[in-house]
Formats: C-alpha cells, structure tokens, sequence
C-alpha cells in the first residue's frame, strides 16, 4: 500500500479527500494552483443539494452518505456547518418532491400565502412568482469559514498544501509520491484530457445579510435565483452556462440582484462583491475510478461533480480511501 499521496486540487474534493486519508495514517501533500478562497469552492452557494450532477443512481446516495457528514459537523463549533431550511420554488407549475427528500423531512408548501413572519412572508406578496415549492432541512456550508477549517484539519492531521502550482499531466507529480489523486475540477478537462468536463459557469453577488432571511430560498426554473443566508452576508445567484469564462458581468450581476430582490421583496442590496466559479459538469457523470499513469503509478480521479461538490465530497472521499486501500 502506498503511503506517500499526492493530490492535485485545493478546493472542496481535494481537501476532504486530504483530511479522509491523512486521518488515516497516509503522508499526504496537496498541491495546486489556488487555494482556499481563491478556488472554484470558494465561490459555491453550498447548500447541500444534489444540483447539476449525473448520474442520478449513483449521486443520490454519496449525497445522503455527505449529508450525514455535514449533519454532524453541524454540531462542532467553528467548522462554518449549520441545518437551514431550504425552500426550493417552481415559478411554472407544482413542484414534485424528489423521493430521496421524503425521509430527510420534506413537506410541500401548502400555500405560499401561509409562511412565517418576515422577509418569508414578502414571498406570497405576489403569488404569481413562485407557483409551488417544497420545504427541506438541509446542511449549509458556509465557505468563508469552512474551507478554512478543512484546511486548518487537513494540517493538523499531517498534511501539506504547496499554492501556485500548475501540472500540465499527472506524470510531473514527483516521482517520490507513489500514488496521484486527481481531484483538479474543471482543470481535469486539461490535466487528463477529458474532452466529457464541462465548464458550467456560475456568477453570483455577495450581498449584506437581508433582515428577516433565515432560509436558502431556490428556484431551479430560468433565471436560476437563489439567495442563501450565511454568517456574515448573503450570496445571491445565479448562472448556470457553458463558457469558460471567470470575469463577471455588471449586466449579470445586476439581473442576479434584480430577481433576487423581487423574489423576497426587499429593496436591492449593495453589491459587496461579484464572483464566478466554473462548475466541473461531466457528461458521462462523477468519475471516482482508480487507474494507472503512463509511468507506472497509481493514480485515482475524483472529479466531474457539477454543482455538488460539497454535497458529495465526503462520500467520494471515503470511496477514495477504499480505492487507495487496494
């Protein structure tokens, strides 16, 4: 079994995985080009939800294995998981409850009219903006504290991240690392020649905390809209496209904001910031495979998670783990 493990990529997948197999006993470096909250994770809403990954047999149950993770995360200070409501809305017709959700709790909204007080309520001040919409409790990680604490953890077991390196294939991994985990994101179209990634771009606006807002409200339906409460702002999103680009557009930014403030009805926030992060969608779907370098090595990929990187992370950890062990 080899022991020294190097991993390519920084953010949500390559961390988890970091922690998974330094926890137990493998002397794990991380390398990348960004780290922390300079990585496509960084700018992930981060509400658990399996969204935008395929396929649906295999996802589903590493989503619910992570949301057991996160659960009890939830309960440790300092990591950045806490359980929200989610409300996830159709603006077209009724919204069908996935059957995974229904021994997680969900329960339909029986009338948009009917909601607690605060900003909830402004959403059935125009019943025609959402028609339905089911409610779930559900981990949310809050990314300006949690991937600091993933890779605070990482550390703390042993591990190292080495920022601001780039490989252009598997194979320039120094050789003393006899196993290569591959957890690059969209960078694994490049660094594997992967012509099934996708870059899916998402924009989003980082606005002050909206008064009154405790739950993430989602609406799948075009324009994608979601607003997400977090500790210290709100993301308001969002974008989902094929393109490659990470500048973000004012035009965007301000349809972002626009919807969002109608969606809740509150007067449009200052924008505190504006990102763009490009989801690792795979067409053929998640890639967790072990297999071999052309110089002999053992390498495992773990990429191709769309928009549920954190949803799935701890899932796909430990079937790396398993993968490493054989």
């Amino acid at each position: 079994m080899e022991r020294n493990v190097a991993i390519i990529g920084a953010g949500v997948s390559g961390l988890t995985c970091g922690i998974v197999l330094a926890e137990h006993g493998y002397r794990i470096a991380i390398f990348a080009k960004d780290i922390a909250q300079q990585t496509t994770s960084s700018v992930a809403a981060a509400v658990w939800f399996p969204y935008h990954v395929e396929p649906a047999e295999r996802v589903i149950p590493l989503a619910l294995e992570t949301y057991q993770v996160l659960l009890d995360l939830a309960g440790v200070p300092d990591t950045g998981v806490s359980m929200i409501e989610s409300r996830q809305f159709s603006r077209t017709g009724e919204i069908e409850i996935p059957d995974w959700a229904i021994p997680l709790g969900a329960s339909v909204i029986p009338s948009l009219s009917v909601v607690s007080s605060g900003v909830e309520t402004s959403l059935a001040k125009d019943p025609s903006f959402f028609k339905s919409g089911f409610s779930l409790s559900v981990p949310l990680t809050d990314t300006t504290i949690y991937l600091d604490y993933l890779a605070a953890r990482f550390r703390k077991a042993g591990g190292e991240i080495h920022s601001n390196v780039r490989f252009e294939k598997p194979e320039d991994v120094e050789r003393k690392f006899g196993l290569v985990i591959n957890c690059a994101g969209i960078g694994a179209r490049e660094l594997v020649q992967d012509a099934d990634l996708e870059p899916h771009r998402g924009q989003v606006a980082i606005v002050p905390k909206i008064q009154g807002l405790s739950t993430a409200i989602v609406c799948d339906d075009a324009p994608l809209t979601y607003a997400i409460p977090r500790a210290n702002d709100c993301v308001f999103g969002g974008t989902n496209e094929l393109s490659d680009s990470l500048t973000a557009d004012p035009a965007t930014t301000l349809r972002i904001v626009t919807e969002c403030s109608r969606a809740l009805n509150v007067d449009k926030p200052r924008v505190l910031a504006e990102r763009v992060g490009l989801r690792p969608f795979r067409k053929s779907g998640v890639r967790i495979e072990r297999g071999q370098l052309r110089d002999g090595r053992t390498v495992i990929h773990n990429y191709g998670h769309g928009g549920a990187g954190f949803t799935l992370s701890w899932a796909c950890a430990r079937e790396v783990l398993e993968a490493a062990a054989l």
